[in-house]
């Protein structure tokens, strides 16, 4: 099969020599391109879910031996998260590698975090399927290692996190409002301001309303953190 280039120089900064690079053109290959003689990466994405989520388990388990799972669950959920996936993906300029149709490619499917997420999974299961299970387990650690190292911080989720601190004062759960809007219709950016009972606010922008709400949130959280 021949390989285009993006794929190849994605594979290079991936740091993984395919020796059947056919599974990456595969795991790069959104449904929005399929055809019988091209299959799509939604099956690649369900074994690279569970490759990570085996190597993030391990790597966690390894990290601290005395840990227990209530404290493990978070930090796992932390790193497995669609965002996290995407953040990887956006590191390695994968949307530059990615075969979509002509509508999703229109509509901004490079920059869509579910593509990018779902797209950085099933490159795992690639990875994993060329090299074996040490290989996928090097290339996942050395992507995922700066998340590693701070994954307490991001264990639970800012809205979670922004929710129980009103509660715990007597207050509703936080609203979240949409407080603005650019970029073409493609490619939008969603301007989300967090706010609380107690007349507490911030906002953050993001090319989603939900990861906009979650940096709202931390935002927020940074805010009543530094007015103790």
């Amino acid at each position: 099969m021949k390989v285009s280039a993006e794929i190849l120089a994605f594979a290079a900064r991936l740091g993984h020599d395919f020796a059947r690079p056919e599974l990456l053109h595969r795991a790069l290959t959104h449904p929005s391109m399929s055809s019988p003689s091209r299959p799509d990466n939604q099956r690649l994405e369900f074994l690279g879910d569970r490759v990570l989520g085996l190597v993030m388990a391990e790597a966690l388990l390894r990290a601290d031996k005395s840990a227990s799972e209530g404290q493990l669950a978070p930090r796992f959920n932390a790193l497995v998260r669609k965002e996290s996936c995407a953040e990887v993906a956006r590191a390695l300029d994968l949307g530059a590698a990615l075969k979509l149709g002509r509508s999703e490619m229109l509509s901004g499917g490079r920059r869509k975090e579910a593509i990018l997420a779902d797209a950085m999974e099933a490159v795992i299961a690639a990875v994993y399927l060329d090299g074996g299970f040490e290989v996928a387990r090097a290339v996942v650690l050395h992507h995922w290692r700066a998340r590693l190292e701070s994954v307490d911080a991001d264990a639970r989720d800012a809205k979670t996190m922004l929710q129980e601190w009103a509660q715990a004062r007597g207050q509703t759960p936080p609203r979240y409002l949409e407080a603005g809007r650019s970029g073409p219709d493609h490619a939008p950016e969603f301007i989300i301001e967090a706010q609380l009972d107690s007349g507490e606010s911030a906002r953050a922008a993001a090319g989603s309303k939900r990861q906009a709400e979650q940096l709202a949130a931390r935002a927020l959280l940074e805010r009543l953190e530094a007015e103790k």
